[in-house]
């Protein structure tokens, strides 16, 4: 366990967070606490709230819910390895990645998109009709 500080027993929740690689940065930690997007043993949590090995530790973050136990406490951020010992993981598993978005995609050197192309999309994209102007004459 060299190279990071393990603590007597409690670390601030956005530090935590962070430590432990569910977020990219202390401030976006620190963030979701305050958005409400945090929350220990079911309470909403604010930043400098203390956790414990024990408390379950709810964080929706990048559109998914993460649901983790922690399992050992640690003030200092390490790599993903150890990062990955310091919690139980019982998230759901995350959405299927969506093929790649095959509504916009063209043929490579078709131009510009007709005015009859781009009602197609609007239509396959469940978009509105757009208005269309009076006609002159």
């Amino acid at each position: 366990m060299a190279g990071h500080e393990e603590t007597g027993g409690t670390a601030r929740v956005d530090s935590w967070i962070w430590c432990v690689r569910l977020t990219k940065t202390r401030s976006a930690a620190a963030a979701a606490c305050r958005a409400g997007h945090v929350r220990v043993n079911g309470e909403r949590a604010k930043p400098a709230q203390a956790v414990r090995a024990g408390d379950e530790v709810r964080l929706y973050h990048a559109g998914r819910e993460r649901i983790v136990v922690v399992s050992r406490v640690i003030a200092k951020r390490v790599g993903a390895p150890v990062a990955a010992e310091c919690f139980v993981d019982n998230s759901p598993p995350p959405p299927p990645r969506e093929d790649v978005f095959a509504l916009g995609v063209r043929d490579r050197g078709a131009g510009r998109p007709t005015k009859r192309d781009r009602r197609e999309m609007d239509r396959l994209h469940g978009r509105p009709a757009r208005p269309q102007r009076p006609s002159a004459g």
